[in-house]
């Protein structure tokens, strides 16, 4: 409590903001398709495409939103942003054709990677070093209590056959929205740090990230892990449909994974700062590589909870330091770009599933150790990567330690 008092009044508003956020955004979104189809009668491929539009879009948009923060300023990109996102969730409540929806959900992953890779950056500028992981775990805690709470809450009030929540997800950006123009205009950043990238153009910006070899092998690394981890949302799940009960035990699985999420979180963070934050990235790797086998390898019931136990502490160890290490790397001008860049490795949530959707299909649910050894392999993959990694950053001298 001592630390988070220390923290930037900024720093502090955009957690918390984070929290009610991400609330607000998973008390709609999760329903968004089941309301497309049952309420306004749209197909379940036609809702898909939908759904996915917004990742798609936010899979580039990170690029770009992340340079544009840099070069016009990381307020006024948080500020247009949550402003926009305010008439998006509007217009869902209020939208009647499919391709209104479909340009919602556009707008809505572009709001989502103009605004993340800002905020991100932000953070970074407005902490002190030695504060610095205890703010990115608060916010990465705040994304999965957000994530936790809000579909509850989405289901308590009929999220998927009414337009309530979307009127009061609006509501919630727009008051973000209101208390960061107020945070803003009491003029709480540094003037000295807040426009560093004025000179930076977007032919500069994509020569730097082309020849940083150690941001291009990072984002194939972590693609690499992602790959693996987005099975806990496909694979699995498909896998345990076969079992008696399956799906129950999935929704067991879920509940497991959302709590051990949040109390490893800070046990892990404690012992990863004695280490650097890619070293904490690689060992999560490993991790979800051992869950990843142990689903295959195992069929009793407690071994399957161990197993993702594993997996859920490499998720912690894993995401919870990718924001650590893109700010321990990226110049002090680019890292709205950095942040929003990181964002490419979403390519391993839209590549993971496909993979492990083919090998079911091909291998049968009968060879699941074949399957998921497969996939164990595939995932650690992304630690002889990250080694290199390693390697190019101790001989370029691009080292930083952070701790609590």
């Amino acid at each position: 409590m001592e630390n988070i008092k220390k923290l930037h009044p900024i720093s502090v508003t955009i957690i918390i903001g984070t929290l009610f956020a991400r609330m607000a955004m998973f008390m709609t979104i999760p329903f968004l398709a089941i309301y497309l189809t049952s309420v306004k009668g749209v197909s379940a491929s036609l809702a898909g495409a939908i759904i996915g539009i917004s990742s798609i879009v936010g899979l580039f948009g990170g690029f770009f939103g992340g340079y544009v923060s840099d070069r016009y300023g990381r307020e006024k990109v948080m500020k247009i942003s949550l402003l926009m996102w305010t008439f998006v969730f509007i217009g869902f409540a209020t939208a009647e054709s499919v391709w209104s929806f479909f340009l919602l959900n556009a707008l809505n992953g572009l709001c989502r990677s103009f605004f993340e890779p800002s905020s991100r950056a932000l953070l970074s500028q407005v902490t002190k070093q030695e504060n610095k992981l205890l703010v990115f775990n608060l916010r990465y805690a705040a994304i999965n209590v957000g994530a936790a709470i809000g579909p509850l809450v989405g289901l308590k009030i009929g999220s998927s056959s009414s337009t309530d929540a979307f009127f009061i997800t609006a509501f919630v950006y727009f008051l973000y929205f209101i208390l960061l123009v107020a945070l803003f205009s009491n003029d709480t950043i540094d003037k000295n740090d807040s426009d560093t990238s004025e000179h930076v153009t977007l032919r500069n910006a994509v020569s730097v990230l082309r020849n940083d070899r150690v941001f291009l092998f990072a984002v194939v690394g972590m693609i690499l892990g992602v790959t693996g981890y987005s099975q806990f949302n496909s694979t699995i799940p498909q896998y345990l449909s076969q079992y008696k009960d399956g799906v129950q035990l999935f929704s067991y699985l879920i509940v497991f994974n959302a709590i051990t999420v949040l109390v490893v979180q800070y046990p892990v963070s404690r012992i990863g700062k004695r280490y650097s934050a890619l070293t904490s990235i690689m060992f999560g790797i490993v991790a979800v590589s051992l869950g990843l086998f142990g689903f295959g390898l195992f069929t009793a019931v407690p071994m399957l909870f161990l197993s993702m136990f594993i997996l859920t502490v490499g998720e912690v160890m894993m995401f919870s330091m990718v924001d650590i290490f893109i700010d321990q790397i990226a110049p002090q001008q680019m890292k709205g770009l950095y942040f929003g860049s990181i964002g490419f490795t979403a390519i391993g949530n839209a590549v993971g599933p496909w993979i492990g959707g083919l090998m079911l299909q091909y291998f049968g649910y009968e060879n699941h150790l074949l399957i998921f050894s497969l996939l164990s392999l595939c995932t650690l993959i992304g630690f002889p990567v990250f080694l290199y990694v390693s390697g190019v950053m101790k001989a370029t001298k691009r080292h930083i330690e952070y701790s609590l």
